[in-house]
């Protein structure tokens, strides 16, 4: 059955229900005993015989669940003509099912929201006019034009002079981002500014939206493991009320006390509470820029005690930037760089559009160079202002200027070196390196706070490359050189200290990904296997997203606990007093009434869980200012 037909059907059975008890109260009011006996009766059969259908389909699917209680003490009641009872009960349970139904849409509000954002067309360039296309036509290298307030319908670049986005329903962060030309574009983005262009890069079907929606969709359908742990310990809690509800009936010898008994355990918190609370909890972990692909693996989120980190893309931006600017010459150090930057506007390898995003923060104009020749992966050679220059390896620019005896050691560990020559002498070299995201220190003293006992990094770079980098994090182990079957038997070695959270983003990450307990992949940059693999999605490469994510989490999982312990504690003891003749059947089931209700709300408490400020980072999680890197 479809979740629109349940719907409506949960509905029809609570009017069912209310029309039959409000109807019998009238008639007993009146006068009509046996009348109101029979609207009681009536209102009681349609819930009763949906319910026996689902415990048929639950045994076939070999699950025991706690509706059985339920429709025991709705059986008994009948049974026993405490037909205003079985009334009481019907309404509860069927109300009881349409409020989780209610409550558990509220939870998914945020998710579903981005299945409602997605656009259906787009506004393409062609031949000097506008057309509006479905997005299945758009392809990598089309110029679309992006109105005030709509949404980008694909990944792509600024072909403006800027663009100011709105990233909130994808990261929950509230400042609009200004980009640049150039500047990266997630679909999804809402244009909170004029009228810019967007050069797509990707098609519809493989842009950031499309995946965070497939990944909205697979979570939605997911099911809770606290709640198939009710499932399992169900047999054991309808033991207990059949037994003590049979004792009641034994010792006294009116079966009016097991139909009161049987009444106050209908239906289990567990039942509801669970649900409601794993699903809130990814709904709030979204607002934060976490995707959960479901309740098993926030569940699985909540007890992490170890976390390996993969180093590049991860632990570091996976991006050159420079280091440091060295002159061997008469030129100063912007010289240097204005040169290199200027010739390497030509070239689309990293390091040069490192190199000339370096000078464009900086302010510099650069100029058009001339006579361009690109050597591929080695360097570029040509003329900039009349000059005549040289950029790349020191092997390569030592042979383009015809100076074999340049014998510089600048390299450092995880380090490239860029020499830069002009008219034949050496200028100077730029140094650049993976740099270590920003505040990566105060966030993993902040994992720490919130219970990861363990830290690791796993990298197939160099043992120097990786100890250079790491330096001062105070990691507890570095794991070095390693291929992705290696990185699979570190995450598997390290189970033995508890479960295991792994976050890379490259394709080489995805089978420790998926080997995990809880596999964490970037999801803005990183490789399309990791984020199949992974069990979590941070939306955009900001590994700080793991502190909101890990307490999102905990505290689901915590107030579902909490849940269940006061529900089924109230429950218990309601049945004890129910056994001992102090509830009369219609009491034990307002009595439960008021349990389930109580429990349900405390479990929507997970929608309003705000991560703290930690003490480490000085920062709050929700990004309600700036965000943390």
């Amino acid at each position: 059955m479809t979740a629109p037909f349940q719907d409506r059907m949960k509905i029809a059975l609570l009017a069912i229900a209310l029309v039959g008890l409000l109807t019998g109260l009238a008639l007993s009011l009146t006068g009509f005993a046996q009348a109101a006996s029979i609207a009681w009766s009536a209102g009681v059969i349609p819930v009763l015989a949906a319910l026996l259908i689902e415990i048929v389909r639950s045994l076939r699917a070999g699950e025991v669940g706690l509706d059985i209680v339920a429709a025991l003490s709705m059986t008994a009641a009948l049974v026993f003509g405490e037909t205003l009872a079985a009334a009481v009960v019907a309404l509860m349970y069927s109300g009881g099912t349409f409020l989780e139904s209610f409550a558990e849409g509220r939870a998914r509000r945020e998710m579903s929201a981005l299945l409602a954002r997605v656009p259906r067309t787009a506004t393409r360039h062609r031949d000097g006019a506008l057309d509006e296309v479905p997005l299945e036509e758009i392809e990598p290298g089309d110029r679309l034009l992006i109105r005030q307030g709509e949404i980008a319908p694909v990944d792509g670049t600024v072909e403006s002079a800027r663009a100011v986005l709105d990233l909130s329903a994808l990261t929950g962060e509230s400042l609009p981002a200004r980009l640049e030309r150039d500047g990266e574009v997630m679909s999804g983005a809402t244009n909170a500014g004029e009228a810019f262009d967007l050069r797509a890069t990707r098609r519809a079907a493989d842009s950031t939206y499309a995946g965070i929606v497939r990944l909205v969709e697979a979570a939605q359908k997911s099911k809770a493991p606290m709640a198939r742990l009710a499932d399992r310990y169900s047999l054991a809690f309808l033991a207990v009320t059949v037994v003590l509800a049979t004792a009641a009936w034994w010792f006294t010898g009116d079966p009016i006390r097991a139909v009161a008994v049987l009444v106050v355990a209908t239906p289990c918190p567990l039942i509801l509470a669970v649900p409601v609370a794993l699903v809130a909890g990814l709904s709030r972990a979204a607002h934060y820029g976490v995707l959960i692909k479901g309740a098993k693996p926030l569940e699985a989120l909540a007890r992490i005690n170890t976390l390996i980190l993969d180093k590049t893309g991860t632990l570091t931006d996976g991006r050159p930037k420079i280091v440091s600017v060295e002159r061997h010459g008469e030129l100063s150090e912007n010289d240097v760089l204005y040169f290199s930057a200027a010739l390497d506007q030509a070239s689309k390898h990293p390091i040069a559009q490192a190199i000339v995003a370096e000078a464009r923060a900086r302010g510099m104009a650069l100029p058009v160079p001339d006579d361009l020749v690109e050597t591929a992966g080695e360097g570029l050679a040509g003329t900039v202002d009349g000059r005549r220059v040289i950029v790349g390896g020191i092997g390569f620019v030592a042979r383009q200027a015809e100076r074999p005896g340049w014998d510089h050691h600048f390299r450092e560990p995880g380090s490239v070196v860029v020499a830069v020559s002009v008219d034949g002498a050496l200028a100077g070299h730029l140094l650049l390196a993976d740099a270590l995201r920003s505040g990566t220190g105060a966030l993993l003293a902040g994992l720490r706070e919130n219970g990861i006992e363990r830290i690791l990094l796993a990298t197939g770079d160099r043992r120097a490359v990786a100890e250079a980098v790491t330096e001062g994090l105070g990691l507890d182990a570095v794991r070095s050189d390693l291929s992705p079957d290696q990185k699979v038997l570190l995450v598997l070695s390290e189970r033995k200290n508890g479960p295991v959270m792994m976050v890379g983003d490259g394709v080489n990450d995805a089978p420790a990904l998926a080997a995990a307990d809880v596999g964490v992949a970037m999801g803005a940059r990183g490789a399309a296997a990791s984020a199949e693999a992974a069990e979590v999605v941070l939306l955009v490469d900001h590994l700080d997203r793991l502190l909101p994510g890990l307490e999102v989490a905990r505290g689901a999982r915590r107030i579902a606990v909490e849940s269940v312990v006061a529900g089924i504690g109230l429950s218990i003891a309601g049945m004890c007093a129910a056994a001992f003749g102090y509830l009369t059947p219609v009491q034990g089931a307002l009595l439960q009434e008021v349990i389930d209700v109580a429990v349900i709300l405390n479990a929507l408490r997970a929608l309003r869980i705000h991560p703290r400020t930690h003490p480490s980072t000085g920062q709050n999680a929700d990004n309600k200012g700036k965000p943390l890197r």
